[in-house]
């Protein structure tokens, strides 16, 4: 188009006082209508409201107006409203620029003068920038309408089941050899005091039963390529030695193991009860199949093993499922959007050493003690300490690696209420004394106050105070007959060190990004808060999609939560990965890179920079090529390129430099 028929509308939202309390809107609309190219100028209160949107609309068709500037908040909240109100109007989506004057001024520039100065700056940069505007077409690409979910853990679990009832084929991928998750250590679950098990068993079962659902446990995902609606997965099934199909659970095998008895730390009892070389990780594990541990069996350390399991799983049993020479298997799916539960991981306690976690055989983490708690623990249910003796008094100590500055500074929102929990049951148990120290009580939830003022109504003593150690040394014959340990804190409420005597110390241990997040993160191309936790696209109005299109995030993998959170999050990242399905179909943002194939000599530098895996080289010709399904419009490869034969759709040279020659306008902001 003749640039002398450029026509544009420059639309000024005040947001309430978010922008208009530092930001003369009016002036701003004033200094815009007179720049060249600007037929109309216009400030609004709301532009995002539906009257906002329809002044736009209306004067597109009134006025003719063939490019539209919105100036207000950030394009990563209200880019797609304007845009869509663009279209609505008669023009191309993309004859649009939006200016952030919120983010980018108001909130972050103190004097009023200057701040109105900034924005006048801005809109002179976006009114040279839209006159560059080219019209450009979406593209559709067909959805995959098979979904993977990554860990198994309650989050998992409700996300498959919600998916497979609305007749979603789901590939359910857990690393550990059964699915349940943290959900499944534990023995009741807070405020309402339901048996864990119980309510999470029969949803474990519906996932092994449904028709819908391929369950991959001891499983890992290892390679993801592709893009929103089409993505290839590989995946590496770690060999557990034994046909998951065909073993029963029966036992026959564990029982007749050439190990009589037990010998080996278990990993879902936390360490406390030991397990043979093969065995089923707990009485309800799904797949209910045992798993052969090839650290510790000695067939694989000697080959000398007289293999009495196979034999009894082959003459007991007769299911022939046991299989030394198994290997890992690699399975490669397609499908249309992914969602990660990968959960979390405890703080270890043994980072914070005046706690004197693994010195003193009576300093617990509350998961352990979860597992002394749980009937099918090591202790089937009973608190007896490792001497053997049951507890006479206890303290247990809040926030333990949370709010912590030299550890984590956030809250892991769980750990005052399982605390709360953990008094209750040992109280019950053992009719023991129980001391709770704790910075703050929070107790947010439906249910939760009432529950902490029950656990206080039970006897239970709250002291506020920072625990400053854990020790074994007694001032007094007194407190020598008291306790074990001795907790030495400061009571803040009165404003006095105290000691405290106690036979088993519990640690409130908080909750952290899984290890292997990181992997995870650079798999799927998604990002971290500074934490490690995946990061949501918006914490508000998108909290369970991701920067990526097609990879939904839910539970604690994307922060600490509890239950009730975990699983309406995962209902709702079922729910966005549904819609996406439904639709058939994804929309492809033009902004993406094209190659000029005369200028390309094939150096090939744009491919090792680009992040998307989306460009490939056209050995034929001698040219690269760009996906655009893979392409996300960074820009990284526009840069790189030494010959200019990349540009980037709406950012190219013309349209910065346009840009850059408008903020340096003459009558705009002289700071810069």
């Amino acid at each position: 188009m003749d640039k002398e028929g450029i026509k544009i509308g420059v639309y000024l939202c005040d947001c309430g006082i978010n922008i208009a309390a530092k930001v003369d809107v009016a002036e701003v609309a004033k200094f815009a209508e007179k720049l060249p190219g600007v037929a109309v100028a216009r400030e609004y209160k709301y532009m995002c409201s539906d009257p906002g949107q329809n002044l736009i609309k209306t004067d597109i068709k009134n006025l003719g107006l063939n490019r539209i500037i919105v100036a207000s908040c950030s394009p990563h909240l209200h880019e797609h409203t304007f845009r869509k109100a663009t279209q609505e109007g008669g023009l191309n989506p993309f004859l649009f620029q939006m200016v952030s004057i919120r983010e980018l001024v108001s909130w972050v520039t103190e004097d009023p003068k200057e701040a109105t100065e900034k924005a006048k700056a801005l809109i002179a940069a976006a009114v040279n920038r839209v006159k560059e505007h080219e019209v450009l077409e979406t593209k559709e690409v067909k959805v995959n309408p098979d979904v993977l979910i990554i860990g198994g853990g309650i989050a998992g679990i409700t996300a498959s089941l919600v998916l497979a009832d609305a007749g979603k084929k789901v590939y359910l991928v857990e690393k550990q050899p059964s699915i349940g998750g943290h959900m499944a250590k534990f023995d009741k679950t807070f405020p309402t005091l339901d048996c864990a098990a119980c309510i999470l068993t029969p949803k474990m079962t519906a996932v092994k039963d449904h028709p819908n659902i391929h369950l991959m446990a001891y499983s890992e995902v290892k390679e993801v390529s592709g893009f929103v609606g089409n993505f290839k997965v590989k995946i590496r099934k770690k060999p557990r030695y034994v046909d998951e199909e065909k073993c029963i659970g029966c036992y026959a095998c564990v029982e007749n193991c050439i190990y009589k008895k037990p010998k080996f730390p278990s990993e879902f009892d936390e360490g406390l009860g030991l397990r043979k070389p093969i065995y089923i990780p707990f009485p309800q594990a799904v797949p209910l199949a045992a798993v052969i541990d090839p650290q510790t069996c000695i067939e694989f350390k000697t080959h000398k093993c007289e293999k009495k399991c196979k034999e009894a799983c082959e003459k007991i049993s007769q299911r022939f499922a046991i299989n030394f020479d198994q290997k890992e298997q690699e399975i490669e799916i397609e499908v249309g959007t992914i969602i990660v539960t990968t959960g979390f991981k405890t703080f270890d306690a043994s980072r914070i050493s005046r706690y004197g976690y693994k010195k003193y055989p009576n300093v617990y983490t509350s998961l352990e003690v979860e597992r002394l708690l749980n009937a099918s623990g090591p202790t089937s249910g009973e608190v007896i300490l490792r001497d053997g003796s049951k507890p006479r008094r206890v303290g247990i100590i809040h926030c333990v690696g949370s709010r912590d500055e030299n550890y984590n500074v956030y809250c892991s929102k769980v750990c005052c209420m399982y605390s709360m929990k953990i008094a209750h049951l040992v109280r019950e148990r053992t009719s023991a004394q129980i001391y709770n120290f704790y910075i703050d009580i929070r107790a947010a939830g439906k249910g939760y106050e009432e529950f902490y003022k029950k656990i206080m109504d039970e006897g239970t003593i709250f002291m506020r105070g920072k625990v400053a150690e854990v020790t074994d040394i007694f001032e007094s014959e007194e407190e020598k007959e008291l306790g074990k340990l001795v907790i030495v804190v400061e009571d803040t409420l009165l404003g006095k060190i105290k000691r405290i005597p106690v036979d088993m110390v519990v640690l409130a241990v908080g909750l952290e990004p899984q290890k292997d997040a990181q992997e995870i993160r650079k798999l799927l191309n998604i990002s971290c808060s500074a934490e490690g936790w995946f990061l949501e696209k918006h914490p508000k109005l998108a909290p369970v999609s991701t920067f990526t299109d097609g990879v939904f995030i839910a539970g604690a993998c994307q922060g600490p939560k509890d239950i009730p959170d975990t699983v309406a999050q995962a209902g709702g990242a079922a729910a966005e990965a549904m819609a996406l399905i439904d639709r058939g179909h994804v929309e492809l943002e033009p902004s993406t890179a094209i190659v000029d194939e005369e200028r390309c000599t094939g150096c090939q530098i744009c491919m090792s920079v680009c992040p998307y895996a989306a460009i490939s080289f056209d050995k034929g010709k001698g040219v690269v090529r760009v996906n655009e399904a893979l392409c996300k419009g960074c820009g990284s490869c526009a840069c790189a390129c030494p010959s200019k034969a990349i540009a980037q759709r709406l950012f190219r040279d013309e349209q910065i430099l346009g840009e850059m020659k408008g903020i340096l306008h003459q009558g705009a902001y002289s700071s810069i």
